[in-house]
């Protein structure tokens, strides 16, 4: 029998925002994939470290993910990964693959699941603690309440785009345009607040736009909400 493939979210960095279901699946299977060139070197690993010091002796499988918008040769990768995890499910063993925030929200495993299925391997996907969740709680502020709706936006592909819908905003992605992306904020008049490498030991959070530094982390989250009526 083929093995099944899990995507499972180590939650965005905080070993104890780990799921038990999580937790368990790393320690029940041998073989942990991993998202970079050296898997002990990856974010998603250190963070399942910390609740799962055992994951040291498992067997580990880095996957590599270029940062790149070529789209032929990132398909050429991810299809390399897919293989890769497939050699293992023909013969019969399971592969965790661990994943920052939850695997169903902008998550690099996604790809590799559209060709494991195709190749009728088995896959389950594991949620875990989202990202924007977790940064919210770090500002000790309600992502929505009452009737708001809530935009989560991948701030990478969107800088030319006006925040002018009503409610919350999550911008996502947002490093590598972060100077146009908070002039797209200052013109919204929304109230920014951001978290650089939530749940991590170099958290950093940031009240206002003027704030966040340009050269802000790569695991950076920002949330703009419409301000408090008086």
């Amino acid at each position: 029998m083929k093995g099944t493939a899990y995507g499972v979210g180590v939650g965005p960095g905080n070993p104890e925002l780990m799921t038990l279901q999580a937790v368990r699946l790393i320690q029940e299977n041998e073989i942990i994939a991993v998202p970079g060139k050296v898997a002990k070197e990856a974010v998603a690993y250190k963070i399942a470290a910390g609740a799962v010091p055992e994951i040291a002796e498992k067997e580990l499988v880095p996957i590599y993910f270029p940062m790149t918008r070529d789209r032929a040769r990132m398909d050429e990768e991810h299809r390399k990964g897919a293989k890769t995890i497939e050699e293992y499910l023909d013969r019969g063993k399971n592969v965790v693959f661990l994943t920052l925030g939850d695997p169903t929200v902008y998550c690099t495993f996604s790809y590799l699941q559209h060709y494991l299925e195709n190749d009728g391997y088995p896959v389950q996907l594991v949620s875990g603690v989202p990202s924007f969740c977790a940064a919210a709680a770090a500002l000790n502020i309600p992502l929505t309440k009452w009737d708001e709706p809530m935009h989560i936006v991948p701030a990478a592909h969107k800088t030319e785009e006006e925040l002018i819908l009503p409610g919350t905003y999550v911008l996502m992605k947002s490093t590598s345009h972060m100077k146009d992306i908070k002039t797209l904020l200052r013109e919204s008049g929304k109230d920014v607040q951001a978290v650089e490498n939530c749940g991590m030991d170099n958290e950093r959070i940031y009240r206002s736009v003027d704030d966040i530094p340009d050269d802000a982390a790569y695991f950076s989250l920002i949330i703009a909400k419409d301000p408090m009526e008086e």
